[in-house]
């Protein structure tokens, strides 16, 4: 959730952006904060973290799926187009020279080779939503059919998106290529709004997905923690104004209206503390992407599928285990490594594109 903070942020900052550089020309200064736009967005979240779960959020999690493809596409005929305009691919094969005279030292390449690993593993953190959404799936034909075939399409098309818009990106814009490839472009200036406000739109949703399940989860271990207290187990009603004749109430508890908002309220201020777009990614990306898309999943499968110790298949998936705890102890040490060394360029609470 911090990651989509900040995200949303340097979004509506690449709008202003790119409609200042539009009116007042590409040489204008047009710096801008986006610390009021995460402020706004918390505030935002805080009034959806309310509904009850992701079944009330059905509406959200559809509209976000098709902003996630708009701004895609639009990413990358971007990138193509710009690829046609300079009538040559940019870019090498071992990308950023190291050079004093660029400022690259060997290990601020290294770092940034290391976060990109957490950045591509943050792109891959959705099992722990996985059950949760199974957990919603109408059948027959049973969940776990539905999912698997939700989830070969889903991460195959997500796929494709990622490396073509990484692998065009960069031979549009080459070693300058930008960490969030739409603050590159300025024009055509609506079609690059079009995709930011996408990008905003699908981080709404997508924030209340990822957090609904850990609303729920730590709501049912208070509850039954305290099951005599009425702070977690009271229900009030509020009648809400517009609902019509039906007399539709919203109905919540002060546990679920205090200690939301706080989680939102969490989020948002690390996000104001932190306001680095990869850096933030690459962290982020590591920490979850070995526990919760990797150890979890497999060691399950092992014991439901009562694989053998030391068989093939048991090797194969520990050295899967393994292999990925590497990649995401790499991915932190470069994500860390990047933020200690942005935090002397940067002040705190102040998010610049």
């Amino acid at each position: 959730m911090v990651g989509y903070t900040i995200t949303t942020a340097t979004s509506i900052m690449a709008v202003v952006r790119t409609d200042c550089h539009h009116h007042r020309g590409h040489d204008a200064a047009c710096a801008s904060s986006g610390t009021m736009y995460m402020v706004v967005f918390g505030l935002v979240e805080v009034v959806l973290s309310q509904f009850p779960s992701l079944e009330k959020l059905t509406l959200i999690s559809v509209v976000a799926a098709v902003m996630s493809c708009t701004y895609s596409v639009v990413g990358l005929f971007l990138s193509a187009a710009k690829v046609a305009s300079n009538h040559a691919a940019h870019g090498t094969l071992l990308g950023v020279k190291i050079s004093a005279a660029a400022g690259v030292s060997a290990s601020t390449k290294t770092w940034h080779s290391l976060q990109a690993l957490g950045n591509i593993a943050f792109a891959y953190t959705y099992s722990m939503l996985l059950i949760e959404i199974q957990d919603t799936v109408k059948s027959p034909p049973s969940e776990n059919v539905t999912m698997k075939r939700a989830s070969f399409y889903g991460i195959g098309v997500t796929t494709i998106f990622y490396v073509s818009l990484g692998c065009i990106g960069y031979a549009a814009f080459g070693n300058a290529a930008p960490g969030n490839v739409l603050t590159g472009f300025d024009e055509p200036f609506w079609l690059v709004d079009v995709a930011n406000v996408a990008v905003v739109i699908h981080l709404v949703g997508a924030y209340q997905v990822f957090a609904q399940p850990i609303f729920a989860c730590y709501e049912k271990w208070l509850a039954a923690r305290w099951p005599e207290s009425g702070f977690f187990h009271h229900e009030y009603a509020v009648r809400l104004p517009l609902a019509g004749g039906g007399g539709r109430a919203a109905r919540f508890t002060l546990c679920k209206l205090v200690v939301r908002t706080a989680f939102v309220a969490a989020t948002t201020v690390v996000s104001l503390m932190l306001p680095f777009f990869n850096a933030v990614l690459g962290l982020l990306g590591a920490i979850a992407f070995w526990p919760l898309t990797v150890y979890f999943p497999v060691t399950m499968y092992i014991a439901q599928a009562r694989v053998a110790p030391g068989s093939r298949k048991w090797v194969a998936l520990q050295a899967l285990n393994v292999g990925a705890l590497v990649v995401s102890l790499l991915a932190a040490v470069g994500s860390v490594a990047d933020m200690v060394q942005r935090l002397g360029h940067v002040t705190i609470f102040q998010t610049q594109l």
